[in-house]
């Protein structure tokens, strides 16, 4: 096996679907919940409307009733590079879109949130690498860091199903909430395609922590910093970022609650 970054592969590929007609491709992500494995990704890829309108994002007016999400596969000695598998997953219970949606969203906020979290159902045969919420929650994200939109624009994918890293900057005060919602923003040139995808800050050597300390990395460290939304607006690169401590309150909804705590690699003082 070559040398891959986890993050490639934690990012999914994604294709809306109504009655087996495709109508859109985005990106998502798996995490560990009380109920098992399950699909983080944007509201308005499951509802197949936009957040602010609810007008059908579909020229013709379709909304999707499944999803079909392009996994891992298990490990092969035999493979030089990994191999994905398709899983489809309903979106509602009957698969009918007038049935009971099968998607949870956030407590508080609702259908504001544009963020969802759907159970697996499909998990035979897959090998999902689950994001963590809180993984290096003690490095620093300040306006004007680097981070990476790690997703699929157009659909493209880096050979196999790996997902694209683009690069964006922190344009807003993570800590402040945008439009009184758990949002910040970044700079980036997305694309369709990477709504849904996770933000993630990479560092290496010498890493700023929240603490106000700077310490040596081993390696390089990771902090996961949400799911992108999308632009603000069709003619700017600004982007909106749902922060990672609101989709934790999203998983965290689903009774009994499980910890999900880590740190990977180690950051020593």
């Amino acid at each position: 096996m070559m040398k891959i970054a986890p993050q490639s592969m934690q990012s999914l590929m994604l294709t809306m679907r109504s009655n087996g007609t495709d109508l859109a491709n985005g990106t998502g992500f798996v995490v560990k919940t009380a109920v098992g494995l399950a699909l983080v990704t944007n509201r308005h890829h499951v509802t197949g409307r936009y957040q602010g309108t609810g007008k059908p994002i579909a020229a013709n007016g379709a909304v999707p009733n499944e999803i079909v999400i392009h996994h891992p596969a298990p490990f092969d000695k035999n493979r030089f590079i990994p191999s994905w598998e398709a899983r489809v997953e309903a979106l509602y219970a009957d698969g009918n879109v007038d049935g009971a949606r099968l998607w949870k969203e956030h407590p508080k906020y609702g259908s504001r949130a544009d963020f969802v979290l759907l159970p697996l159902t499909q998990t035979q045969g897959i090998a999902p690498i689950p994001c963590v919420m809180n993984e290096g929650a003690t490095i620093s994200i300040l306006p004007g860091d680097l981070v990476s939109v790690v997703g699929f624009p157009f659909p493209i994918s880096a050979g196999g199903r790996f997902a694209l890293w683009a690069s964006a900057l922190v344009a807003s005060e993570p800590e402040v909430d945008y439009n009184d919602l758990p949002l910040f923003l970044v700079d980036c040139r997305t694309r369709p395609g990477q709504a849904g995808a996770p933000v993630i800050a990479q560092r290496t050597g010498l890493v700023r922590l929240t603490d106000g300390r700077q310490v040596q990395a081993e390696g390089t460290v990771t902090r996961f910093a949400g799911i992108y939304s999308g632009r603000v607006h069709k003619d700017s690169d600004i982007g909106m970022v749902w922060k990672a401590s609101a989709i934790q309150e999203l998983i965290y909804s689903l009774n009994p609650p499980i910890t999900l705590f880590k740190l990977w690699p180690a950051v020593k003082a």
